[in-house]
């Protein structure tokens, strides 16, 4: 089901579309290799409230790591949690900008093992088979367990602010999902556009 609501992109980038300007680290996914803490820490302040993830590198330290470069180069500040379906997942972790949303597209990690269990609250990365995780997360809003044992690899858990998560927009369902390749070309002026109710990340940093 995850694996079904990723899209690998072409790699054009429509021209015309306005796009806040992203630092510009986030071209260069290459230069974002740093390692991450044992456990750390990331918050997020978000349209609907802040909620804080923990994330454990032991339970998944290619995730980890990744998650941690992306946080500290603001890759969250301003993405939409486009995917909320209700008992099952929030999926988010396609830029708002498209020229960024481009860079990341093959900038793929190796897969973890599963050691954790993508319980309610647990976050891990959405993919479109082995080798493709790039920035795409959910948190699991109910118990599915039934995804470990299709190498969903869970990296942290949401520890405080889940009724924030809760909370998160998610009148419109699977559209957005079957949108992802617009959501990419065009950023986030599609999504204001074309789903103007969805929440998203004012910021992502992390926290002590």
């Amino acid at each position: 089901m995850i694996r079904l609501a990723l899209v690998i992109l072409c790699a054009c980038v429509l021209t015309g579309v306005a796009a806040a300007a992203s630092p510009p680290q986030l071209l260069h996914p290459e230069t974002l290799k740093a390692k991450g803490p044992a456990t750390y820490r990331a918050s997020f302040k978000t349209t609907k409230g802040t909620f804080v993830v923990t994330v454990h590198r032991s339970w998944s330290p290619r995730g980890a790591d990744r998650f941690y470069n992306l946080v500290r180069a603001h890759f969250f500040d301003g993405v939409t949690f486009f995917r909320v379906v209700k008992g099952f997942v929030v999926q988010f972790g396609i830029s708002g900008d498209p020229k960024v949303a481009a860079a990341w597209q093959q900038a793929s990690i190796a897969d973890d093992p599963v050691k954790a269990s993508n319980t309610p609250g647990t976050i891990t990365y959405a993919d479109a088979g082995p080798g493709t995780r790039t920035t795409q997360v959910f948190v699991n809003y109910g118990n599915n367990a039934s995804l470990d044992t299709q190498g969903f690899s869970p990296f942290g858990r949401v520890t405080s602010g889940m009724t924030v998560v809760n909370h998160l927009y998610g009148g419109y369902g699977e559209q957005p999902t079957n949108m992802q390749q617009q959501i990419a070309t065009q950023g986030n002026a599609f999504l204001r556009h074309k789903f103007p109710k969805l929440d998203h990340s004012v910021s992502a940093r992390i926290s002590k």
